[in-house]
């Protein structure tokens, strides 16, 4: 079995820096770059591509809500075709400068509010898959596993690749619990990936309530932006390997 190690990564902004992501390039096997919306500029963008590069990590364009000071996390009402050109946006400025930096985007992640509402309503779920297609028909969609981002992606003609995070929880319906309620984010890094190996190995999602859902498991996240990041990264590596797993980017061969 293969499983990829995604994380957030590039979410800092000018002088501020939001996580250690040389340090966790060393560890995962792809990464969601921040595109300059919710986060990331210019020069980070640049210099996690190029360190991404060294490591031999996969890097994907981590599409959010223009909203830095929200860091994509608030509700914005946009329409369907503006989601859809936002996110063509953020795919074009993430080619750009992996260009740049000598590397080449791989997939497109939907972050924050954005990933959330495309997560569970076809209309915004369809926007992204399209803007995905309309800029690079071969880039893959890295979707939440069991959501409408699947079936949009498949629905667009895009390759699916499904994550489980192992930093948050799943309500009984295989949904993410929201973060403003008890227990949405798991912080301790044995916990993660003992649930994480326990998922894989199940090929489902475990939910809050015990139930275990199927569903295809390609990646795992572990979101960046977390003070536990690096250990929790490195324990569900380890596990998973420990496990037998053959920790790879996805659609790797």
């Amino acid at each position: 079995m293969r499983i990829d190690i995604n994380a957030d990564l590039g979410e800092g902004f000018g002088r501020y820096r939001c996580g250690d992501d040389d340090a966790l390039l060393g560890i995962v096997t792809s990464a969601n770059v921040a595109c300059g919306l919710h986060a990331g500029d210019p020069e980070i963008m640049a210099h996690t591509y190029k360190v991404a590069k060294e490591h031999g990590v996969a890097i994907g364009a981590h599409a959010g809500f223009p909203d830095l000071w929200g860091f994509g996390r608030r509700v914005i009402p946009f329409s369907a075709g503006e989601i859809e050109r936002l996110v063509a946006y953020q795919i074009g400025a993430a080619q750009a400068l992996a260009s740049y930096a000598g590397h080449r985007i791989t997939h497109v992640n939907a972050h924050g509010t954005l990933g959330n509402l495309s997560e569970t309503d076809k209309d915004v779920a369809d926007a992204v898959a399209r803007a995905i297609f309309a800029v690079d028909r071969n880039l893959a969609a890295l979707t939440i596993a069991r959501s409408e981002q699947v079936r949009a992606a498949e629905r667009a003609g895009l390759r699916a690749f499904s994550q489980i995070y192992a930093d948050r929880a799943y309500t009984g319906q295989g949904n993410l619990v929201p973060r403003s309620q008890p227990g949405a984010v798991i912080h301790d890094g044995e916990q993660a990936a003992a649930r994480v190996v326990a998922m894989v190995d199940a090929g489902a999602l475990i939910t809050i309530t015990g139930a275990r859902l199927k569903t295809p498991i390609d990646s795992v996240c572990v979101h960046g932006d977390s003070p536990h990041a690096i250990t929790m990264a490195r324990t569900v590596r380890q596990k998973l390997e420990g496990a037998g797993v053959t920790v790879a980017p996805f659609g790797s061969s």
